[in-house]
């Protein structure tokens, strides 16, 4: 079983993240708890920085060097533990807030 990743980043009002998943699903994520730390002061500060978001490494990273995991940004927090709960690309778009 391969790992889902992170495969394309949409910026959407606010500080939500459309992101398209290595395995056909899409998932919209509220991210704004997840930038906590200094190194997310300049995006929180300037919507276009934070808008400056690309996907490289299976997760979504800044220009300023700022990242977040990609489990965290994929599941909401640790992975399922069974692959029965995993999201199918029948279920278009998972959103949590």
């Amino acid at each position: 079983m391969s790992f889902i990743r992170i495969r394309a980043v949409k910026p959407l009002d606010g500080f939500c993240l459309r992101l398209d998943l290595t395995n056909d699903v899409v998932v919209e994520r509220d991210v704004r708890p997840f930038l906590q730390g200094p190194i997310f002061d300049e995006l929180l500060r300037s919507p276009q920085r934070f808008r400056d978001v690309r996907v490289e490494g299976g997760t979504v990273v800044w220009g300023n060097g700022a990242d977040l995991c990609p489990d965290v940004l994929i599941w909401g927090g640790p992975p399922p533990a069974s692959p029965s709960e995993i999201p199918s690309p029948a279920s278009t778009t998972v959103s949590e807030s």
